[in-house]
């Protein structure tokens, strides 16, 4: 008498050779998925690090729309910043660079203009190819604007300062690519 639940030896035959005949199928099947989820998350790293390469394309040195001052547009915490590094000389008062006189902190108001960052927070957008969500300051006038920027071409940084949430609510400027 067979325990209960065992099968004839017929019916073991023949699932021991159904179950043999289907696992290299199954074995091949994953190996395949696997190496299309390999292929992907390649790809997925081409693309970001392609993306990365064309957000960085904004650091380096600008001169601004006049020639008269360079800015460092350098990646920091994740987002793009620009602080003034050069002012040319014909710029500057009994020898020392012009202070920040304008700005609404009087606390300071007698800070140097070169070494203060006035871009901040761009963050690059790989859909608009632009970099947004970025504030600029204008030592000029002591207003910070809402910004947004964009390379016309390699050397040529267009920045667009707004007000309101309003980007045709602004005035243009144009940065060119320098050294230091």
């Amino acid at each position: 008498m067979k325990p209960i639940g065992a099968k004839n030896d017929i019916s073991n035959v023949f699932l021991n050779r159904f179950i043999h005949k289907f696992r290299p199928l199954k074995l091949t099947s994953n190996l395949v998925i696997m190496k299309k989820l390999l292929l992907l998350f390649t790809l997925g790293l081409y693309v970001s690090a392609g993306i990365a390469q064309e957000a960085g394309k904004i650091a380096g040195i600008w001169w601004n729309d006049e020639k008269t001052t360079k800015i460092k547009v350098e990646l920091k915490d994740g987002k793009y910043i620009g602080t003034i590094v050069y002012m040319i000389p014909e710029k500057y008062v009994n020898g020392k660079p012009p202070l920040d006189d304008k700005n609404p902190d009087s606390k300071l108001q007698n800070r140097p203009v070169v070494g203060i960052q006035i871009l901040e927070g761009l963050e690059y957008d790989a859909k608009k190819k632009e970099w947004k969500n970025g504030r600029i300051y204008d030592p000029k006038s002591g207003n910070t604007y809402d910004c947004y920027a964009w390379l016309e071409k390699p050397d040529l940084l267009k920045l667009k300062g707004f007000v309101a949430g309003m980007r045709f609510l602004g005035r243009s400027s144009e940065w060119y690519r320098t050294e230091l």
